[in-house]
């Protein structure tokens, strides 16, 4: 860790907690889908914003619902306790940047929902937000690294990481046939990394030299200058999918890939850069079977 230059400091803190208040949802996202994954009546998607979400239907996520809502689904805000009445008629929950942890019994109904064909897309970005839903994670099998990944790209240490070539997985998601087409290339803007379990593929496989500091205090040792400890993290994932029973699951460790954001640089992130709205349709098609 101690060979990690100086520039990762501004990526970092552009992206660190007390950066997040910068983050505005683009409200003229425009996904410009001509031919949606599901015509008619499409799959109900919920929503999670009843465990203090930094990302909601109405907030953050606002472009994700946008993109979803094009493409044929139905979202939804979920606005109680997760339990088998709450999760009536869902194809697919997706949750993203919870706050709050999620109670023994919340996890129970989840994994044994995805058992009988519920599908799941569970997003926990960088530290603090691995917190609350690492227990759920690790109901699938997927430990969290709760940090904040960077890698050496372009001559440079940055958080801004690009997935390309080996780097992305062979898995339906990414070679198609999905509504969004192959996926050649995935950028991430600053999040943690996760194990892959056995029976899990990686879609977002991190490079041999990335590196995952363990948070805010260490952000600020890189800020001064100085070096700080942190754990080599290559060949882990920042997105992985796995089946569970008859249902599907897909983790990722990084947030803003899915929705679409202008920072106050004016930099915008998410779903208007690379591939990045091809890889989330796909994501959920996969999970709502729109494709095997």
């Amino acid at each position: 860790m101690r060979s990690i230059s100086r520039v990762l400091v501004s990526t970092l803190f552009l992206l660190s907690p007390m950066a997040a208040a910068q983050q505005v949802a683009l409200s003229d996202y425009d996904p410009k889908i001509t031919a949606p994954a599901f015509a008619g009546e499409g799959p109900v998607v919920a929503i999670d914003g009843a465990h203090q979400n930094f990302h909601t239907i109405e907030g953050r996520y606002a472009p994700f619902a946008t993109l979803v809502r094009a493409d044929g689904y139905r979202p939804r805000a979920l606005t109680e306790a997760v339990t088998a009445s709450s999760l009536a008629g869902t194809a697919v929950l997706v949750i993203a940047n919870a706050r709050q942890r999620y109670a023994a019994p919340e996890i129970a109904v989840i994994r044994g929902w995805v058992e009988q064909g519920g599908s799941l897309l569970l997003i926990a970005d960088h530290t603090p937000f691995g917190t609350a839903t690492t227990p759920l994670a690790a109901a699938f099998g997927v430990e969290m690294g709760n940090g904040y990944v960077a890698v050496r790209q372009d001559g440079k240490v940055t958080s801004r990481i690009a997935f390309s070539g080996r780097l992305l997985g062979t898995h339906p998601i990414v070679t198609g046939p999905g509504p969004g087409g192959r996926v050649r290339r995935v950028e991430t803007f600053t999040g943690q990394s996760l194990s892959v379990p056995a029976g899990a593929t990686a879609l977002l496989t991190l490079p041999e030299d990335a590196l995952e500091v363990a948070g805010p205090p260490q952000v600020d040792a890189l800020r001064r200058g100085e070096s700080a400890p942190g754990q080599r993290v290559g060949g882990r994932a920042q997105a992985v999918a796995l089946e569970l029973g008859k249902g599907r699951v897909v983790i990722a460790g990084e947030a803003a890939m899915f929705t679409a954001q202008q920072m106050k640089s004016g930099a915008e992130v998410g779903l208007d850069v690379a591939d990045d709205q091809r890889f989330v349709r796909n994501v959920m098609a996969w999970l709502a079977r729109a494709m095997p």
